[in-house]
């Protein structure tokens, strides 16, 4: 469900996970970090603590990744392309900058 209330029809960042995003995060494994979930906040937001120790990325999800996460759930990040793993789910996320 997208935050505009029906599922979404776009492709932007934060929104539906376009095919060939999701087949090129697929065929580039090295570029994956795993991450706990530290925060997850009603508006989307998600605050994730890579397991190598860096500083904690803060990406936003319109399309539920919200309601089906919780803090402390292990997720995977591909950064290049920005695709959130949840178990086999994946979701198209939008990197938030402080």
């Amino acid at each position: 469900m997208c935050v505009h209330g029906r599922a979404c029809s776009t492709f932007a960042p934060g929104h539906a996970l376009h095919l060939i995003q999701a087949r090129l995060a697929s065929a580039t494994p090295s570029d994956w970090v795993d991450a706990i979930v530290e925060a997850v906040h009603a508006d989307g937001t998600l605050v994730l603590r890579p397991i190598a120790g860096a500083t904690p990325l803060s990406v936003w999800n319109g399309s539920g990744a919200a309601q089906e996460i919780s803090a402390g759930t292990p997720v995977a990040l591909h950064e290049r392309y920005d695709v959130l793993a949840v178990g086999q789910r994946r979701f198209n996320v939008a990197p938030l900058t402080d």
